[in-house]
């Protein structure tokens, strides 16, 4: 590989080695290729280690790149199509839906989900986790929030935790007849506790998707949905499936 400086530009520096690195991700380096240490890439490109930091982490948020545990950074397969579905009248956990149930804990939500629930912040809601899996790969984690009042006769239910336990709450919200449903997206970093389960590092790009679930004039429930954004292209379709476009053979684009 050739040596290439970057000469004055009018864009941040960063931004324009963005550009360079992103041609020679094109040419020179395959899907799932590792790239050469930060030492080294900081000298071929001439520039200080922090410059090159900030265009690896935007061309990981543009989805080029991955930074995964025990590996180091590479190259990223093109994105998957991931459905966010329009349906209106589909509850969690209904026919056809493509999460799967983890585990469902009682607890305190956060202050921001009490508001959007219109709940006190020290009432107690079912807190049902759930995972979302793409060839056989982790690519979103759901907590699904869902006060007593959604469910009241779940005491009957005596499953205390788990994926039953989950499932049954959402059989019991599903008794509820569902006025509609809005999202919103916006972009975040990884929490531990998310960056753990979509095995990625803390502080990596990910989409959040959060989601008000309406019955009886109200938010009977609320999803919190994070995907990972290095490899998830969110489309809004109205079949709710999954989009794939694989092109193993291709090179990063």
């Amino acid at each position: 590989m050739g040596t290439t400086q970057l000469e004055s530009v009018p864009e941040p520096k960063y931004w324009h080695l963005k550009t360079v690195l992103s041609e020679a991700l094109d040419s020179e380096f395959s899907v799932g290729e590792i790239l050469p240490n930060e030492r080294d890439l900081a000298a071929r490109f001439g520039v200080a280690r922090a410059t090159l930091r900030q265009a690896l982490e935007q061309l990981e948020l543009e989805g080029r790149l991955q930074r995964r545990r025990g590996v180091g950074t590479t190259v990223a397969p093109p994105r998957v199509g991931v459905a966010v579905g329009t349906e209106q009248h589909a509850w969690p956990g209904a026919a056809g839906d493509v999460w799967q149930a983890v585990d469902c804990t009682v607890t305190a939500p956060p202050a921001a989900v009490a508001a959007a629930l219109e709940i006190d912040p020290d009432e107690s809601v079912h807190t049902v986790r759930r995972s979302r899996m793409t060839h056989g790969q982790p690519v979103a984690a759901e907590l699904l929030y869902i006060p007593a009042s959604s469910v009241p006769d779940l005491s009957a239910i005596d499953a205390p935790s788990g994926p039953a336990r989950a499932r049954a709450v959402l059989r019991e919200l599903q008794r509820l007849e569902l006025e509609g449903r809005d999202s919103s997206v916006e972009l975040g970093s990884a929490r531990a506790d998310d960056a753990k389960e979509l095995d990625r590092l803390p502080g990596a790009p990910v989409l959040v998707v959060t989601t008000r679930f309406i019955a009886d004039g109200r938010t009977a429930a609320l999803s919190v949905a994070t995907y990972r954004a290095d490899t998830c292209r969110l489309t809004f379709g109205d079949s709710g499936g999954v989009e794939i476009h694989p092109n193993p053979e291709r090179r990063a684009s």
